[in-house]
């Protein structure tokens, strides 16, 4: 059995990750938009160390005349901001 080097683990690994984080940039859909627990989207996008999301959002669910609920969004975010390991402040 072939081992696989650190070099392609690696590179595997940043592939799956780099697959994760673009299939979270697709668009949300109205069910989405409509379903979302706005507190647990701020705080998923803070924990994966992405700038805040909330005009994204906005934008998308607009089209089908949700409004986010932009307080629960800032919330989860700062949250999951303070839980980094090295406690970031916004």
């Amino acid at each position: 059995m072939r081992r696989i080097g650190a070099g392609s683990a690696r590179t595997t690994s940043a592939l799956l990750v780099a697959a994760a984080l673009l299939a979270g940039c697709a668009g949300m859909s109205d069910a989405e938009c409509r379903s979302a627990n706005w507190y647990d989207v701020g705080w998923r996008d803070a924990r994966f160390k992405l700038q805040s999301q909330d005009n994204l959002y906005v934008a998308q669910c607009e089209r089908y005349g949700v409004k986010i609920d932009l307080a629960g969004y800032e919330k989860g975010y700062r949250e999951g901001r303070w839980e980094y390991p090295d406690r970031t402040p916004l």
